[in-house]
């Protein structure tokens, strides 16, 4: 016996030893493949405290001579408003986007999933086609229709459509997530006297919380980041969000500072890479568990 218990410990040596070479690697390429893709955010950091002549000196992220100004001139912007305005006005059109987003595609969704009504294959089919219908092609029409209903230059083009369900995709993913759901508790709640609102709201929200969580994050970083809407509908500085403020810093008659710009870029990213890490968990869940069942 004693020797059968060597003989396997001499076996199961090497394989420990090839396991943990072989975990080690895995951790080292993926430590470096990440590093590599992640570089140019570092690299914005670092930056955005070096000074104009040293950001192109090199390659290198940490600054020989870090210094501020980039973050309290950028703050200032050549206009006689700071970059906290231009926050505000960012948030003036996330905050009613997401919210209308929620609460129109939970129950456009909801209707598409649960209920049967005329029409039901062919509107939800036309959900389908938005979905391959290019944005650009309906940039005129809906200009046009803005303009006719004096919304120029003011912020209602850029959440009104979202909150009457106007993002297709958002509606998709929400169907399909509901469909990956049991209906036992709902048709429980319906038998104890629950209309069709009260399951939705106590009953329907809590399970689609992971999908939900997600469509507002995906909503929340693209209106972020949304340059083109607000290029076309606003013309007033003062009504600028902080995608168009950024284009502000940047003169091209004559030179200037990249540290402006690079601070005030930092700034604008922060918020949507802070909310995600805040939400990953749920927004991973939402992801996963939206293509379960078709």
């Amino acid at each position: 016996m004693t020797e059968l218990a060597t003989f396997n410990d001499l076996q199961t040596a090497p394989r420990a030893r090839l396991k943990l070479i072989s975990t080690a690697f895995r951790y080292i390429l993926l430590f470096a493949v990440g590093f590599v893709m992640l570089y140019p955010l570092i690299w914005l950091v670092g930056a955005s405290f070096k000074t104009n002549s040293e950001i192109f000196a090199g390659a290198g992220f940490l600054p020989e001579k870090p210094t501020a100004d980039g973050y309290i001139k950028g703050w200032q912007t050549s206009t006689p408003y700071t970059f906290g305005r231009f926050f505000w006005n960012s948030f003036q059109i996330i905050l009613p986007k997401v919210i209308g987003t929620a609460i129109s595609c939970t129950l456009t969704a909801y209707a598409f999933a649960r209920f049967d009504f005329p029409l039901k294959k062919i509107l939800f089919g036309s959900v389908i086609a938005i979905l391959l219908l290019p944005n650009v092609v309906t940039r005129i029409p809906q200009y046009i229709l803005f303009r006719d209903l004096g919304w120029l230059d003011s912020f209602l083009p850029l959440w009104v459509p979202s909150a009457l369900a106007g993002d297709a995709f958002f509606v998709f993913m929400l169907v399909q997530f509901l469909r990956s759901l049991p209906t036992d508790m709902e048709e429980a709640a319906r038998v104890d006297g629950a209309n069709s609102i009260q399951t939705l709201i106590y009953i329907v929200v809590p399970m689609l919380a992971p999908a939900l969580i997600s469509v507002c994050l995906f909503q929340f970083m693209w209106t972020m980041n949304d340059f083109l809407g607000p290029l076309i509908y606003l013309s007033s500085v003062d009504k600028y969000p902080v995608s168009l403020a950024l284009k502000l810093s940047i003169d091209t008659t004559e030179a200037f500072e990249w540290n402006r710009i690079l601070a005030m870029s930092v700034l604008t990213i922060a918020p949507a890479l802070i909310v995600f890490f805040a939400a990953q968990r749920y927004f991973i869940e939402g992801i996963s568990s939206g293509g379960i069942k078709g």
